[in-house]
Parts: C-alpha cells; structure tokens; sequence
C-alpha cells in the first residue's frame, strides 16, 4: 500500500523519464516538479485534441466532443490506471454510444436542434436516465470502467450526436486518441499496453517504490 503522496511521486516518474529521454533532466532541477508534470499533461492534451480538431475541421466531422477531454486526460495523467487502458477507453466509450442511441431511438428520435415544449421534456429526461443506467450495466457486465463514457452516452441519449454517422466518428476519435496515447506514454518509457493485461498491471521496474 501506497500513501497519497507516494503514489503523486510514482505518477509523475514517467514524465522524468521521458525528459531524461529527450535529455530535458535539466528542467527538473530548475522548475518545480508540479510545473513540469503540469505541462507534460497540457502538451499532450493540446497536441491530441488539436489533432483531432484538425481532422474534424478537414471532413466536417465531429472528431471532438466534450467526453474526449476526460479520456485524455486519463490517458496522460494516470497512464497505468485500469480506467485508461485502450481496453478500457474503447469499449466504455463503445457502450456509451449504444446506450446512448438505443435510449434516443426508444423515446421517439427528439433532434436536439427542435425548440423544447414547455416545462419538462419528458422524452429527453427519460432518455438520458435509460441511456446511462444501461452504459452503467453493460460496463459492469463486460468488466469495463471508464468514466467519461457516462458523458458519452449523455451526448448521444440527448440528441446532441445522434446520426448513426457521428456514432462511427465517435468511435474513430477514441481510436485515434488511444493510439496518441500509446505513442506518447511509450516514449515517456512506460509500458503501456496496447490493449489490455490480465489482472492488474505491474508497474515497470523504474517506478516500483
């Protein structure tokens, strides 16, 4: 067992080795090590996301949405945690797109775009209620846990991205920023999988207390 403040020392020993990588070790000695695990997560959160707003920006798709900030920020804040393996990421934000279509289909297809009735739209209110009961059983059923994929199915269940189309990119972007992760965490010198390990996964000798 590890105390708060052990494992805060653990989490950011994969953003020195990636400075000791890019023969950076200097900046550990002159910048507060908060600062430079600080800037390790806004670098890559900016690079991903950019990314992939580039590449909406390019096909008119929505390759960005509100849930993907949470599952980057997993991936580069707490790369080893179970949540932010690509297993994890993938299917949770897969259930959340099912969930949360079948709910927007079985309340009669509401577009979000329409002005809302008066009072309480009981359409979008059940949807949104069956949408993340749903996504919260499958991913207990499939042993998945990743929390942004609530959102996910939010988004989808409300109307916001409803079209079978946006349902494909969705999935696409999450792929994508997986993949980003991957590269990044793996320069950074952590052995982060590429899909999953079985049972919890060890941290790499450069990091055990």
């Amino acid at each position: 067992m590890t105390n708060p403040a052990e494992e805060v020392i653990l989490e950011f020993e994969h953003v020195e080795l990636l400075l000791k990588r890019l023969r950076l070790p200097a900046l550990l000695h002159r910048l507060p090590p908060k600062l430079v695990w600080s800037a390790y997560v806004c670098i890559n959160g900016f690079i991903t996301i950019a990314l992939l707003a580039l590449l909406g920006e390019v096909t008119g798709s929505p390759f960005v949405f509100p849930s993907l900030g949470p599952t980057a920020y997993l991936l580069f804040f707490t790369p080893l945690q179970k949540s932010a393996s690509p297993r994890h990421a993938v299917l949770g934000h897969a259930i959340g797109l099912v969930c949360g279509f079948g709910a927007f289909w079985v309340t009669g297809m509401h577009p979000f775009g329409q002005p809302p009735a008066p009072g309480f739209y009981w359409p979008q209110l059940l949807a949104a209620a069956l949408a993340l009961a749903a996504t919260g059983m499958l991913m207990v059923a499939f042993s998945v846990s990743h929390p942004p994929a609530g959102a996910t199915t939010l988004i989808v269940a409300l109307g916001i991205l409803y079209r079978p189309w946006y349902l494909v990119v969705i999935e696409a972007a999450v792929v994508l920023l997986v993949l980003q992760g991957w590269v990044f965490n793996h320069l950074a010198g952590l052995n982060y999988p590429l899909w999953s390990e079985k049972g919890e996964k060890p941290l790499p000798p450069s990091m055990r207390p």
